[in-house]
């Protein structure tokens, strides 16, 4: 009797995982690019929100605005600002008189995010102002 092996061979293998390997290799670059845009849509939504808390906090006190941490421990703002959301860092650098602020979303890494954005009371959502973490030319400018 003679035994039939019906296995693959090391060579048909090697071209299988060669194929994967260049389907990866196009696909990955996509994925990290929609996965950036949509931790960025992210940050812009959630950069909202931190207004309309500023918005809602400063009008129960005497027009002062207040930080993150303020914010989520009067219930204004979801307690998820107190970590990182979608992959961005959020802050809020308060003025002395506490009439002023300035809240920051950070990307964690470049891989999370392309671009850091801002916002001030005048409640426009702004690329950072640094030349690196903006697109050309549109440092500091809204966010369209």
């Amino acid at each position: 009797m003679k035994k039939n092996n019906h296995g693959f061979s090391l060579f048909e293998l090697l071209i299988v995982v060669g194929i994967i390997l260049i389907i990866a290799t196009i696909a990955i670059p996509s994925l990290i690019k929609s996965r950036q845009s949509a931790n960025e849509s992210a940050a812009v939504a959630d950069l909202r929100l931190v207004n309309t808390a500023e918005i809602t906090y400063a009008s129960e006190s005497q027009g002062k605005y207040a930080s993150i941490s303020t914010l989520v421990a009067d219930g204004v703002l979801d307690s998820r600002f107190n970590q990182h959301v979608s992959a961005y860092n959020f802050s809020t650098s308060i003025s002395p008189d506490e009439l002023d602020y300035s809240a920051t979303a950070l990307a964690r890494a470049s891989n999370d995010g392309r671009y850091d954005y801002y916002t001030r009371p005048d409640n426009v959502i702004r690329y950072s102002t640094d030349p690196t973490r903006a697109p050309n030319g549109l440092t500091g400018e809204p966010v369209r």
